[in-house]
């Protein structure tokens, strides 16, 4: 087939994958800007792939066509100053509780710290879905073009010879592993769902009962939790 072929042939899977992409992001992130990027994605997989490697076109294509849309979103950088110094706050509030009380803390607690109400504390928590686990600037200096997505996966992935090792990732695979470890058991299968089995966050809330706006607050708060300790540890030189 020729590349307009193959474009036609391959849109359905294209599309499938931008709209699960948009399901977990904010309301305002256009669909049709993912779709966008996805067909550049897979014109850039026309033009690499190496049927000497022995992958299926297809399982390359779709890695090809969702890293480029991640890439879109990554060149977007949607959330506003004011809610990534929000994110901040709540981070070295976690950060302080946790140290000073020696394991983890609730929302209440973490909205005492903030001198907020708790029913502030959510909105903010809201409002930060859809930050990146690391800073664009520290991401871009450490793991290239890894998403976020990609870090966790590799990471529960657990593959000794993973891509994760082959970027000398060892020592921010420890501190995730270590601060992974130390989420409940409801937090790990949350994240487990959402990045590994790569559910919706209304699938996870089905799962386990719970509204998909308290799945959204669940993942935000762990995401804000492990940024908080590996942005810390990248700047100390990691």
């Amino acid at each position: 087939m020729g590349q307009e072929e193959m474009i036609l042939h391959y849109a359905p899977l294209i599309k499938y994958i931008a709209h699960r992409l948009a399901m977990r992001l904010p309301s305002h992130i256009m669909v049709e800007d993912l779709i966008s990027a996805g067909v550049i994605g897979l014109m850039d997989a026309i033009a690499k792939f190496d049927r000497g490697k022995g992958v299926e076109f297809k399982t390359y294509a779709e890695f090809r066509i969702r890293g480029a849309m991640l890439d879109e979103l990554r060149a977007l950088d949607w959330l506003p100053r004011s809610v990534r110094q929000k994110a901040s706050q709540i981070e070295k509030s976690i950060e302080h509780l946790e140290k000073t009380k020696g394991r983890r803390v609730e929302d209440e607690e973490i909205a005492a710290e903030l001198g907020i109400s708790l029913s502030e504390y959510y909105q903010r928590i809201n409002a930060i879905n859809g930050m990146p686990l690391l800073g664009p600037e520290i991401l871009r200096e450490k793991a290239g073009k890894l998403s976020d997505e990609e870090i966790l996966n590799l990471l529960l992935d657990g593959e000794e010879n993973s891509p994760f090792n082959l970027l000398d990732f060892k020592q921010m695979k420890e501190i995730l592993t270590e601060a992974i470890d130390e989420l409940s058991e409801k937090e790990r299968l949350v994240i487990s769902l959402y990045y590994y089995e790569e559910l919706t966050l209304k699938e996870i809330g089905e799962i386990l009962n719970l509204t998909e706006s308290r799945i959204c607050q669940i993942h935000t708060k762990i995401l804000l939790r492990l940024r908080g300790r590996l942005n810390r540890s990248m700047k100390e030189g990691l």
